[in-house]
């Protein structure tokens, strides 16, 4: 049985995931990073793997749910502007 708290955490997880699957969707269907920081998005998704190491070590299955997704989302949208960057 999941906590109220951890309720509140799925909820913030869910949240602040879905925040960036629209950029995710933008990026793959221009195939344009334009306009996006390859340093800011390197520093976020340092600091969200950061989060689910921890979420890892708390057992905290929001942590683990909403840091996991937001890694995989950040890293594709890395994987473009790497992509679009080499090919200009």
């Amino acid at each position: 049985m999941i906590d109220k708290i951890e309720l509140i955490g799925l909820l913030a997880a869910i949240l602040t995931t879905i925040a960036f699957i629209p950029q995710v969707f933008k990026v793959i269907k221009t195939r344009s990073s334009e306009g996006l920081s390859l340093t800011t998005y390197l520093i976020f998704i340092t600091g969200v793997s950061l989060w689910l190491i921890y979420g890892i070590c708390k057992m905290s299955f929001s942590m683990i749910l909403g840091n996991g997704i937001t890694v995989l989302l950040s890293a594709i949208i890395i994987y473009y502007i790497l992509i679009n960057r080499n090919s200009n």
